[in-house]
């Protein structure tokens, strides 16, 4: 058995009017950012926000009526578990996920709010299949694999297909590769489609498991990335096999440049993107040379993002940008001091969100005053009129 483009049309019909048509809109800001013509398909707006919906509900679809009633089990970090528990209960068929125990909080209430009994076993995506796979046997249930599966490949397929029919002269498409279930079948359709059309991988620097395989390379794996989502170990082996002949290259996408797509996404295109989700475009920003002047097709492939951490990366960004940051000032401790540098600091145009105070420090005069001040400017250069400013006033700042 392989996957052929006959499968993914097939799985087409099936998945009609049950997940969203969701769109594939050009994005002028993000194209002149990086230097591409570049188009984004929303898969954030399907009902549990991520594409896994497709392949879990094709999977879902073609199972016997024996296999509906005994149920499906299912390791996933997040998105596989929301897009089975959801479709499976809408169908009537018990769900057990898997997850790891580092899952965002925020997938794992999703998955036990559609209705399926989680379980919080292992440190990565990989221990947590190994649980799976006893309970599998335990409880004589249908193992839905997030990736290895043709049928879950041909589901995520669909979203070639879909945006091929909206972009017809697509050139080249990154994919996020996690265990490769998405870039097989986005692949065969793609390539069914126009030969001609470019498949690039994308993968988190930490974990290179399609580079590793297709390089033949022993690559140690692991580590705390916010693309969690594409965080496995070994890539699948029916996924690989499908997905190899058809894919250019893989990129190695380093940390900042995930969180600056997740960040670019919210300001620029007002919408929600995971680490995962904003593979794509992150590896637009890293190796913006491969696709200078291309059009160019992302998927935004997930929304799931914890609420503290997505505040955590836009904050992190404003400092990257130097949009925000903290200034220490040395100087005498007499009344006014603290007035005055706030006073020029308003009168150019900045927004001060907090200061600490501190007299005791012995790195500072026993008569003066030692004080850090956060500010928010306009950008960089805002930022260093304003150190200028405090230093022609006699008050020279640096930045901590």
């Amino acid at each position: 058995m392989t996957l052929n483009f006959d499968d993914i049309k097939a799985a087409a019909t099936r998945l009609h009017g049950h997940i969203e048509r969701t769109p594939c809109r050009h994005s002028r800001t993000l194209s002149e950012i990086t230097g591409a013509e570049v188009w984004v398909k929303f898969e954030n707006l399907q009902f549990t926000a991520a594409f896994k919906e497709r392949g879990a509900l094709n999977k879902l679809s073609l199972m016997t009526a024996d296999e509906r009633a005994r149920g499906v089990i299912a390791a996933s970090a997040g998105n596989h578990a929301q897009g089975l528990a959801y479709h499976a209960a809408r169908m009537g068929v018990p769900a057990t996920i898997v997850m790891p125990k580092g899952t965002p909080m925020v997938k794992v209430e999703h998955t036990r709010g559609h209705g399926a009994e989680v379980v919080l076993e292992g440190e990565s995506y990989d221990e947590a299949a190994d649980v799976a796979q006893r309970l599998r046997e335990q409880r004589g249930l249908v193992f839905v694999h997030p990736f290895n599966d043709y049928d879950v490949m041909a589901g995520q397929g669909t979203i070639a297909l879909e945006m091929l029919e909206d972009v017809p002269d697509l050139e080249i498409l990154p994919v996020p590769i996690g265990g490769g279930g998405l870039i097989a079948g986005m692949a065969v359709a793609a390539k069914s489609i126009n030969p001609d059309i470019r498949i690039m991988g994308v993968e988190p620097a930490m974990y290179p498991s399609f580079t590793a395989r297709m390089r033949g390379m022993n690559t140690n794996t692991g580590g705390q990335t916010i693309a969690e989502g594409i965080a496995v170990k070994q890539v699948g082996d029916l996924a690989y096999s499908v997905a190899r002949p058809l894919v250019e290259d893989v990129l190695l996408v380093e940390e900042p440049y995930f969180e600056r797509a997740i960040s670019l996404y919210c300001t620029v295109e007002k919408t929600i993107a995971e680490g995962a989700g904003a593979a794509s475009l992150a590896a637009l920003l890293a190796f913006p040379e491969k696709f200078r002047g291309k059009k160019c097709g992302l998927v935004l492939c997930g929304g799931n993002i914890d609420t503290r951490l997505l505040t955590s990366v836009l904050t992190r960004e404003l400092i990257r940008a130097q949009r925000l940051v903290s200034l220490r000032i040395i100087g005498d401790d007499r009344p006014g001091l603290l007035a005055n540098v706030s006073a020029l600091i308003g009168q150019m145009g900045a927004n001060i969100i907090e200061v600490a105070h501190n007299r005791l420090s012995l790195d500072v005069p026993a008569k003066g005053a030692e004080f850090d001040i956060m500010i928010e400017t306009r950008d960089a250069q805002h930022t260093q009129d304003i150190i200028d400013a405090l230093r022609e006033r006699g008050y020279p700042p640096r930045t901590v």
